[in-house]
């Protein structure tokens, strides 16, 4: 697919420059002397940064030794489809932008919903720091099986080429609502992922967590009932539920799978040690962990009897 990829090539040369002038801006907000709204590197660290730019290199190298291999199913999965006749150009993109929105929400939801994917997407949500580099943070591993949710729309007729592009399209998007300089936008909350939204998807407050997965569109987390606003009373703080005891670049990417080591090496049967893989980050067979909906039960059983008490 040359034409893909030479595309693709531009969208690298005209979207570099882009990122690089918005984060200058970013660090300029935050170091101005007089910045009110933060404390002196509050948003940006030179280690965070430096590591978020490596996990950027290492996701992307991943997506290009594994290309030939991905693209050469989807070809598959779309000569073995059938080809919607769709004639207006415009139907077509926009169709392809709102199945491919709601291909990566479930993308995304199963990212957060299961271990054994939790522990590639954990790596993104692992800083501290919410800023345009974090957009940087890629999952690692992901490109090892993000196109089986794509393969559905190469089955009803959808260009591997134009879902590929499309990707790449709203990645930018994805990048750039890493960002805490950037409010609520009035009527666009309703529509679109804004940067208020995706403070919460990556807010590790017990009542923000595993909300807001949509990559452009906020409509999928309103439909599926996983949408949080950003509150005033609950401000973001960033980062996992257990920080990372040892922030290495290998400890950032496989701390989650020695920790699934750990558990395999117990003395389970085979379905616990499954159950271990498949179910929520946080279940154990005896229940002395707790999952993300454990969690927020306690928090919502607490503030109700906070509530009753005043």
């Amino acid at each position: 697919m040359p034409g893909t990829y030479e595309f693709e090539d531009f969208l690298l040369k005209v979207s570099t420059p882009f990122y690089l002038l918005l984060i200058c801006v970013e660090i300029f907000l935050t170091y101005r002397p007089s910045h009110e709204h933060h404390s002196p590197r509050a948003s940006y660290t030179f280690k965070d940064s430096f590591t978020n730019a490596l996990l950027m290199l290492l996701n992307g190298g991943i997506d290009l030794l594994f290309r030939t291999a991905y693209v050469g199913v989807l070809i598959w999965f779309y000569n073995m489809g059938f080809k919607a006749a769709v004639s207006n150009p415009f139907f077509y993109w926009f169709s392809l932008f709102l199945l491919e929105d709601l291909a990566f929400y479930t993308l995304h939801y199963v990212d957060h919903h299961s271990r054994l994917f939790w522990a590639v997407h954990v790596t993104h949500h692992s800083s501290e720091h919410f800023n345009l580099t974090t957009g940087f943070r890629s999952s690692v591993f992901q490109p090892l099986y993000r196109f089986f949710y794509f393969i559905p729309l190469a089955l009803v007729g959808f260009s591997p080429a134009d879902i590929i592009i499309m990707y790449s399209l709203t990645q930018i998007y994805g990048i750039i609502v890493h960002t805490e300089y950037v409010g609520k936008l009035g009527w666009l909350e309703y529509i679109f992922v804004t940067p208020s939204h995706h403070r919460v998807h990556h807010a590790s407050n017990v009542q923000y967590l595993d909300k807001n997965m949509g990559m452009c569109l906020i409509i999928w987390d309103r439909i599926f009932d996983t949408f949080q606003e950003e509150l005033e009373t609950v401000p973001p703080v960033y980062g996992l539920t257990k920080p990372i005891e040892n922030a290495t670049l290998a400890n950032t990417v496989l701390h989650e799978w020695k920790e699934i080591g750990k558990d395999f090496k117990q003395k389970t049967d085979l379905r616990t040690k499954l159950n271990y893989l498949i179910k929520a980050p946080g279940w154990s067979p005896d229940g002395s962990r707790m999952t993300t909906k454990d969690l927020q039960k306690i928090n919502q059983e607490g503030a109700i009897k906070s509530l009753y008490n005043k």
